[in-house]
């Protein structure tokens, strides 16, 4: 991820600000940096009085807001999202006045060709959002048995010809292994049969969602922290939450329900409003959902 990455657009922008109603002089927290719009809004209104504490579990990402955020009220610390607790008792910080957590990838996670986040990427299929931590994907394609594979694939990818796709990767490892994201979103391809009028997303979309929520644990992540940033929120503060697929959303829904230290601000989750999926595609499937600490 570099500087020259394709311009970062930060999905709900405008409503994120306005649910959460940081103010002059709030310590923020944005548990999901990625490409820094939402951690920069914040910052120019928490001032220099303020202050937003903005975590990335990818070194690249936070190389790249070091420099582009070098003139805001911005602490960055590599460290995930469920691990606030620590980091905030290492920064001497009692609680914050709002959290925001972005679920998605970042553009510049996507342009990257050499991590395996593009389907046309020629470099390893990695898919790691810390390439310093985990097994990477190529690895899990190529070793685990097509059972194995088939229920990784419906389970985190929800896709319903999962036994077929993983059929065809033992198949094609048994001649070569799969290396590439390039080689595996070509195979994917052709187990997906189209459907009529074509389909909104490419094929593949569904398999590399799984292997990316796999090798990154990203749903107990999720759950771990959903249990713990209320604690570390002071009453009244916001938490806002932007999910892109629906076992995401799921938890995040039941997780502000059933929270005794947490109410519900918003009944039916907010979409972007057409204007900005026209200016942003990858903004379609986006649901914000947001809480308040009791």
């Amino acid at each position: 991820m570099t500087d020259s990455s394709p311009a970062h657009v930060p999905v709900l922008l405008d409503e994120v600000v306005d649910w959460l109603a940081p103010r002059s002089g709030a310590v923020l927290l944005d548990g999901t940096l990625g490409g820094g719009g939402h951690t920069a809004a914040l910052a120019e209104i928490a001032g220099p009085s303020g202050m937003v504490i903005a975590l990335d579990r990818d070194p690249a990402a936070i190389a790249v807001a070091q420099r582009n955020l070098a003139a805001l009220p911005v602490k960055l610390v590599h460290a995930n999202f469920c691990d606030l607790g620590e980091v905030l008792e290492q920064l001497e910080v009692p609680a914050v006045d709002g959290v925001v957590l972005d679920l998605g990838i970042s553009s510049g996670q996507l342009s990257d060709s050499e991590r395996g986040f593009s389907f046309s990427g020629t470099g390893p299929l990695d898919l790691r959002f810390d390439p310093t931590a985990g097994e990477p994907a190529r690895r899990l394609v190529n070793r685990l048995s097509a059972e194995h594979l088939a229920e990784l694939i419906y389970r985190y990818g929800e896709e319903r010809y999962s036994r077929r796709i993983a059929r065809a990767i033992v198949a094609r490892r048994e001649k070569q292994p799969i290396e590439t994201a390039v080689e595996l979103a070509e195979l994917v391809r052709r187990c997906v049969p189209r459907s009529r009028g074509g389909r909104r997303i490419d094929p593949a979309t569904r398999t590399f969602q799984a292997l990316r929520i796999a090798v990154n644990d990203e749903l107990k992540s999720l759950e771990i922290a959903l249990r713990r940033i209320p604690d570390c929120m002071r009453p009244k503060a916001r938490m806002a939450v932007i999910s892109f697929h629906s076992l995401e959303d799921r938890r995040v829904k039941q997780a502000f329900r059933d929270d005794k230290r947490m109410e519900v601000l918003t009944r039916k989750p907010i979409r972007p409003d057409k204007k900005e999926i026209t200016e942003n595609p990858r903004s379609r499937s986006a649901k914000l959902r947001v809480a308040a600490r009791v």
